[in-house]
């Protein structure tokens, strides 16, 4: 009787190797692919969606200022308006610049102080910020919170700094990316540029005339009632006077530092 050799075929230990490592290969780039479109989805909600919100809102903000105002803004005298406060109560979320540094320097003239009342008040715009050269229009409110004025889309001014029209510091801040980003194109701004501030009945007119490319989110001077940035002191002023101050995030998609235009009030007729 012949002996019986059993024969092992190893091909097919091979193969199913192969095959086990092929299919976790492909599990592998399924899962990849799942989270690159699944962070591509998040991308364009980011980046576009909440864009095309914000600047919906926004617009929307300011053509109900201006039906509440009644007239071209700027033209005629002030109607009542409510009272209004230096002290605003509202808390800012982390921001740019801290507005410990800042107060208005004329807490007496009506329009140096912010709107105030309950925080649904001062988080709607009371002013609405015109920039010929960008073609942009956008309210204004009270406050730097990110969710109740700067993901709106609307530009938000530094508790404690002058308001429009007066001696100090009109400081303001927006986003310059999503969320409408109203300062993504402030690095395009050049001296002599219009920055036009309407209110009821009042309409303040700042000329560009001095930029800070680049300083560190802890540059508090730079909303200071006579703007001068402690980082690098030789940007800014050093009189007293009617300034406005625009402040955003740079680079484009990054928080790392701050990007700073400053105007002059234009005196009026």
């Amino acid at each position: 009787m012949r002996d019986h050799i059993p024969v092992v075929v190893q091909g097919r230990g091979r193969r199913a190797r192969r095959a086990g490592l092929v299919g976790v290969l492909w599990a592998a780039a399924e899962l990849t692919v799942t989270v690159g479109v699944v962070v591509l989805l998040l991308v364009v909600h980011q980046v576009w969606w909440t864009n095309r919100q914000a600047v919906a809102a926004a617009r929307e903000e300011v053509r109900a200022l201006e039906r509440a105002w009644g007239d071209d803004p700027g033209s005629g005298p002030s109607p009542s308006e409510p009272p209004l406060d230096s002290r605003p109560s509202l808390s800012p979320s982390p921001s740019p610049f801290s507005s410990a540094s800042a107060s208005s320097s004329s807490p007496s003239s009506p329009a140096a102080r912010p709107a105030a009342g309950p925080s649904a008040v001062r988080e709607r715009a009371y002013a609405v910020l015109r920039i010929p050269r960008l073609g942009l229009v956008v309210p204004v409110a009270q406050g730097i919170d990110k969710r109740a004025v700067l993901d709106k889309g609307y530009v938000g001014q530094y508790p404690g700094t002058a308001g429009p029209g007066a001696q100090g510091n009109f400081a303001l801040a927006g986003h310059r990316n999503t969320h409408g980003e109203p300062f993504r194109y402030v690095n395009r701004l050049r001296a002599g540029d219009e920055l036009i501030v309407d209110m009821r009945g009042r309409r303040y007119t700042y000329v560009v005339g001095r930029t800070l490319s680049e300083t560190t989110e802890r540059d508090t001077g730079v909303i200071a009632p006579v703007p001068r940035s402690v980082v690098k002191p030789g940007y800014g002023y050093s009189e007293p006077g009617a300034y406005i101050t625009l402040t955003t995030c740079t680079p484009e998609y990054s928080s790392k530092y701050r990007l700073v235009v400053w105007g002059t009030l234009r005196p009026g007729p």
